[in-house]
């Protein structure tokens, strides 16, 4: 964060100083861990189910903060505000209004944002000094979090944004508001939080709401293969650029192909030049997340074959999303259990297909999947319909886990599934031992899941005899 002193915090956050020194200066970073505070910061004392921040604020002071952002009286340096969170988004907003010279560019839908944010903060870096955040850091807390991060050496500011409902974006773009703005698809993850599909549109096109005119340099990227996506070119001023395969895309992949690791390549079709484009990461879905990552780059400067380096050159950077590695008796474990939805699962699952094929034979697949939350009223049928694809896209085994899940193995039996090809296990101790006593040398495995079904112990045991290296 850039230097401020507890006065000008104060009247950002429109606190109060208790036991304050208003001219002391906070140089350090903003946290609300309190074993991640570094001296000269500043500690915001959150109010959580199971643990409050208060109650660290003593111990921050002694490891150097130079003051707390507390919501109640305390005996050490205090800032004193009606909210926590709030308050850290008007300090957000008020870092963000003293960096002039700072490009603010938000990312978000359904699915494929933590993806294309790190793809996007590796083009940008080309370009000047970039922040952007670690993981999924997409909501209230994350996103100003991720914005005290800049300083005044900073050019560009990557920021991935999540909702719940409508008006959660709008809020996150008053904090940092964007100058360009990517929407990459809606789909139904979360439709039992938004209630339809429809309303998820409404939710993630306020992005494109908050861009400024397109004649002051707003743009909005925009998914030209998902007609809801498409349509948001209605809701903004910003000038806009179409991404996809569509013939009139602006910026268009062409011949798209997998190798047989699953990852894929495509011809990049920009300003009438064409580029060839390889890419590192696993999965065709990725085309998408890269053509976005292109676009921006392409609109901030870049040549397209710049371009087409740093995205050749682009690993997995936030962890359990399509993360491929090998173990020493050749399996290959595809790690995506970070968090799942319908149309992420879709992607996995066709990767795991084009991965299970090499020219010198099959390999079989092996796909073990969990719950997918948040899908409201639509739950069973949408987990009924991965079993149903699994059988279609001829996965060998499927491996499905939890109770919640079940709907996924009833699915692939009325497919067509019959005697092992589908199992329904009762918790990822029982997926282990099968995993364990049934994988064989060359096989891949796909384990995902929504982060509440913690299927990355799956992964963990799994890796942990033969250890692995990056595929």
């Amino acid at each position: 964060m850039i230097p401020l002193t507890l006065a000008e915090v104060a009247a950002a956050t429109g606190g109060d100083l208790r036991n304050c020194d208003p001219a002391a200066v906070v140089t350090g970073t903003v946290e609300y861990d309190s074993r991640r505070v570094t001296p000269g910061g500043l500690f915001v004392a959150l109010e959580g189910d199971r643990v409050d921040g208060h109650d660290f604020a003593a111990g921050a002071i002694e490891a150097g903060v130079v003051a707390v952002l507390a919501t109640r009286p305390l005996t050490v340096p205090t800032i004193l505000v009606e909210d926590a969170l709030i308050a850290l988004g008007k300090l957000a907003r008020a870092v963000v209004d003293r960096l002039g010279n700072l490009t603010i560019i938000g990312v978000t839908g359904s699915s494929g944002k933590t993806s294309t944010k790190d793809l996007l903060a590796a083009v940008v870096r080309r370009l000047g000094p970039t922040v952007a955040p670690p993981g999924s850091f997409n909501n209230e807390l994350g996103h100003p979090w991720t914005v005290l991060r800049a300083d005044h050496d900073t050019r560009y500011l990557v920021l991935e944004k999540s909702a719940r409902g409508v008006g959660h974006i709008r809020w996150l773009t008053e904090i940092a508001p964007p100058r360009i703005g990517v929407v990459l698809n809606v789909g139904t993850a979360h439709v039992g939080e938004f209630g339809t599909v429809e309303v998820t549109a409404q939710a993630k096109g306020e992005l494109v709401e908050a861009l400024p005119d397109g004649n002051s340099g707003g743009l909005a990227i925009l998914n030209a293969d998902d007609p809801r996506v498409r349509a948001m070119r209605d809701r903004t001023k910003a000038r806009v650029v179409l991404v996809g395969v569509a013939p009139d895309a602006d910026v268009r992949a062409t011949d798209v192909e997998l190798d047989a690791a699953g990852r894929p390549s495509f011809l990049l079709h920009a300003r009438d030049a064409t580029t060839k484009v390889a890419l590192r990461l696993h999965g065709e879905h990725h085309v998408g997340n890269a053509l976005a990552a292109a676009a921006v780059g392409l609109e901030l400067g870049l040549a397209p074959d710049e371009i087409a380096e740093v995205l050749a050159a682009a690993v997995p950077v936030s962890r359990r999303r399509m993360e491929v590695t090998e173990r020493a008796d050749g399996v290959t474990i595809v790690d995506d259990s970070y968090n799942a939805n319908p149309d992420s699962v879709r992607a996995a699952l066709k990767a795991l297909k084009a991965m299970s094929v090499r020219s010198e034979g099959r390999r079989r697949a092996w796909a073990v999947l969990g719950f997918m939350a948040e899908l409201g009223e639509t739950s069973r049928e949408q987990h009924d319909a991965i079993g149903r694809l699994a059988v279609r896209l001829d996965i060998d085994r499927l491996v499905v886990v939890g109770p919640e899940a079940g709907a996924v193995h009833a699915g692939a039996v009325l497919e067509g599934s019959w005697g092992e090809e589908s199992v329904h296990v009762p918790d990822v101790d029982a997926a282990v031992r099968l995993l364990e006593e049934q994988l064989a040398p060359g096989d891949v495995v796909l384990v995902k899941a929504s982060r509440s079904a913690r299927l990355d112990r799956v992964v963990d045991a799994l890796a942990e005899p033969a250890g692995g290296v990056p595929a």
